[in-house]
């Protein structure tokens, strides 16, 4: 398995540390999972078959499922509600694949029962099945589309918006796939 560090040349825009307002965060290769008690939010990058799905916010930006834990959940229960919500699919398999870590200088955490200053946001590859449309609950981003696309396709929207690390992380997962990395 190639390093997070080896991969940085790779996917910068990825492994290269962000400012998400108050946050600090860096993303990583995984080889175990970071402690439960410290996971704060969750993403997925998901497949139907072997095409990739991207959802679509009402302000029009092309995003990547998934969210914040809510009291009690798991980041899987987190991420079978997100998919429910946002993509209107059930989750049929998950494989983490990295996480971003992430220290907040807020003065306070998000949320009360969230990890705080130091937690991580993980991500992984899941295979989903759609179901419906987005449930698209009330005060949530709002979807307005869902669709199954090539990698390419992905990677070129993401980038022609400006998002070049969910196009990297998009790509990324597809090279874990295809070679097991």
């Amino acid at each position: 398995m190639l390093s997070s560090q080896h991969l940085a040349h790779k996917y910068p825009n990825l492994f290269n540390e962000v400012a998400w307002g108050p946050i600090r965060a860096r993303f990583g290769l995984l080889k175990e999972e970071p402690p439960a008690h410290l996971i704060a939010n969750v993403n997925v990058v998901p497949r139907v078959g072997h095409d990739w799905v991207m959802i679509r916010l009402q302000n029009g930006a092309w995003e990547i499922p998934g969210g914040t834990l809510e009291p009690g959940e798991t980041y899987l229960d987190t991420l079978v509600r997100e998919l429910k919500e946002e993509v209107g699919a059930h989750l049929c398999s998950f494989q983490v694949m990295g996480a971003w870590r992430c220290h907040s200088s807020a003065a306070e955490p998000y949320r009360p029962h969230l990890a705080f200053p130091d937690f991580y946001r993980v991500v992984g590859i899941g295979q989903v099945e759609l179901d419906g449309a987005p449930e698209n609950p009330a005060g949530a981003e709002q979807v307005i589309g869902v669709e199954c696309v090539t990698i390419e396709t992905v990677v070129e929207r993401f980038t022609s918006s400006g998002r070049y690390d969910l196009a990297e992380l998009y790509h990324l997962a597809s090279r874990i796939l295809s070679n097991g990395l």
